[in-house]
């Protein structure tokens, strides 16, 4: 007796246990469905099969973060504009739910410069990171008996938020022998009357791939012939280092309407700043017609926004980081590049079918018939990372099976010996030729 209250004990005998109703399935739920879809899960599932008692460094070439390399970090006047943002104390309250007046303008002109007409404030909703604008953009275009074509390969967070979404999706093919192209006929055969978007990841993750002007010309033309909008998928914009510039898909929004997705993530090495956007480039007014802006706006009501600091910081970033910063960046992802396409033709079992162009990746064919114990893509991946302790992405887990992706934004004393690892690795398991 303690305060005149009895207590029990937990093994009090004869004592009914509750039956407790928020226990969950492990299987069959669409939680579990989309969770099992992501970057992070097969990263997961890759690390896991790290040898742990290896003295080896483990070479992370499955991500898409490139600052754990010295050589890939931020330009000074963006971290100088977060610490200004911090200390004028003005940007630590909420924010609105479609981000700050300043920062929306300054994304604003900020787009404007690479487009025929100029975009206003009023057509930019700030998100926490681009990620954050893939769930906006699939939440608001879901409707019962929707469906949404993707890009095979792609980005699986598109999956698994329609998963999530009961968003209907459906593959078109890129085509490796034109450059990762887009294959507008099966886009065609495809959509019906229930398609209501395509998604265009340009430069392209995970091909590296960069379109042309007449390439992105003829997508919006698909697009308006099939009355859809395009949701073009810019993260990567201006990572662009092969014989072709970056020309953004709103250049086309006369064409058929566009939704650009992008975010600082990229461009500036900041991906843990987790500020990106969703721009309307709509100048015909079509998306506001169809109250698709209305369906966004009501998402980023019930949604979270990004830190006020960094939207404060924002106008200081754009305003004040140099060309010659962008410029280094440019010519370390084109030496990676490099170097990695001319390794990877000596290693048995790895075809690389087009030389990486723009954004950090590249995906490779693995031929599994010339290598030994492996039965998909998969497989081989978690036995290189046992092995070898490195980490590439599996092609299955971005749409195509017995292929692989792999990062070249790291400093090149380590993706030399990756690329050494992996060839050391392919020439082990490799069948003898009678």
């Amino acid at each position: 007796m303690e305060n005149g209250t009895s207590r029990r004990g937990d093994d009090d005998v004869g004592e009914t246990q509750p039956r407790w109703r928020f226990s969950r399935s492990s299987v069959g739920t669409q939680l579990t469905a989309a969770g099992s879809l992501s970057i992070r899960a097969v990263i997961g599932r890759l690390t896991s099969s790290v040898d742990a008692s290896s003295t080896r460094s483990v070479v992370h070439l499955a991500h898409g973060d490139p600052t754990a390399s010295a050589c890939f970090q931020t330009a000074p006047e963006a971290e100088d504009a977060v610490v200004d943002a911090l200390r004028t104390r003005e940007h630590n309250g909420y924010s609105r739910s479609n981000g700050e007046p300043h920062a929306r303008s300054s994304v604003a002109e900020y787009l404007s410069r690479d487009l025929p007409y100029d975009l206003s404030p009023d057509d930019i909703y700030l998100t926490s990171g681009c990620v954050q604008a893939v769930e906006i953009m699939v939440s608001a275009l879901a409707q019962p008996g929707a469906n949404i074509l993707l890009p095979k390969p792609g980005f699986p967070l598109y999956e698994a938020r329609t998963t999530f979404s009961n968003l209907e999706d459906r593959h078109f093919d890129l085509m490796p022998e034109r450059g990762w192209e887009v294959d507008l006929e099966s886009v065609k055969a495809l959509a019906d009357d229930n398609t209501v978007a395509i998604v265009v990841i340009n430069p392209g993750n995970p091909c590296g791939s960069v379109y042309s002007h007449d390439h992105l010309a003829q997508i919006a033309e698909t697009a308006r012939e099939l009355g859809i909008l395009i949701i073009a998928d810019e993260v990567y914009a201006h990572l662009a280092f092969g014989d072709r510039p970056f020309i953004p898909m709103g250049v086309f929004g006369k064409t058929a309407p566009v939704i650009t997705l992008g975010s600082i993530s990229k461009r500036w090495l900041v991906p843990g700043w987790r500020l990106g956007w969703i721009a309307t480039c709509d100048p015909d007014g079509i998306l506001k017609e169809a109250k698709v802006n209305q369906a966004i706006q009501s998402y980023a009501n019930i949604s979270t926004d990004p830190a006020t600091f960094v939207q404060g910081a924002v106008p200081q970033i754009i305003a004040n980081t140099k060309q010659e910063y962008f410029n280094k960046i440019l010519d370390l992802l084109r030496n990676s590049a490099d170097l990695l396409f001319g390794k990877i033709k000596d290693i048995r079992g790895i075809t690389c079918p087009h030389k990486p162009e723009g954004s950090m990746f590249v995906m490779v064919k693995l031929d599994l018939s010339c290598l030994d114990g492996f039965c998909d893509d998969i497989d081989f991946c978690c036995t290189l990372a046992k092995e070898e302790s490195v980490l590439v992405m599996p092609g299955t887990a971005l749409g195509m099976k017995n292929w692989a992706r792999i990062t070249f934004a790291i400093d090149l004393p380590s993706l030399e010996d990756s690329l050494e690892r992996i060839k050391s690795f392919c020439d082990r398991h490799g069948k003898v030729e009678a």
